[in-house]
Parts: structure tokens; sequence; C-alpha cells
């Protein structure tokens, strides 16, 4: 019975130590994700402008190619 709760506590320890690795990289991204937003709410407005109108247009061809994908896969249905 010992030799059982000492292994059981070894595992604990174990896990325990892998959850704060997966604790620290989860926190360290998500200071950088709010040190990001920081930076992109200090642009200027013209600066700002042109990021949206970029986001925007890789949007638009993002959803070309699925359009595209979607009538490759309508004629590969029809054949």
């Amino acid at each position: 019975m010992g030799e059982f709760l000492k292994n059981a506590f070894n595992d604990m320890k174990e896990s325990a130590k892998a959850q704060h690795e997966v604790d620290k990289a989860n926190f360290a991204a998500a200071k950088a994700e709010a040190k990001a937003q920081w930076e992109e709410a200090k642009m200027s407005p013209k600066a700002r402008q042109e990021k949206m109108q970029k986001e925007r247009e890789e949007q638009i061809a993002a959803a070309n190619e699925h359009i595209a994908a979607a009538n490759a896969r309508i004629e590969n249905a029809r054949r």
C-alpha cells in the first residue's frame, strides 16, 4: 500500500509540473496578445485604416478561394 501511495503522489507531482508549464505558456501567450492589442490601439487612424483594408482584402481573397473550391466540387459531383 505504501508503494502505491508513493507512486500516486509522484504521478500527481509530475502532472502538476506539466500543468504548470502549460499554464506558463498560456499566460505568456495572453500577455503577448494583450501587448499586441495595446500597440494596435495606439496606431494612427490612417495606419488603422490601412490595416483594416488589408485584412478585408485577405478575407475577400479567402472567400474567393472557398468559392472556387466549392465550384470545383460541384463540377466533380456532376460528372
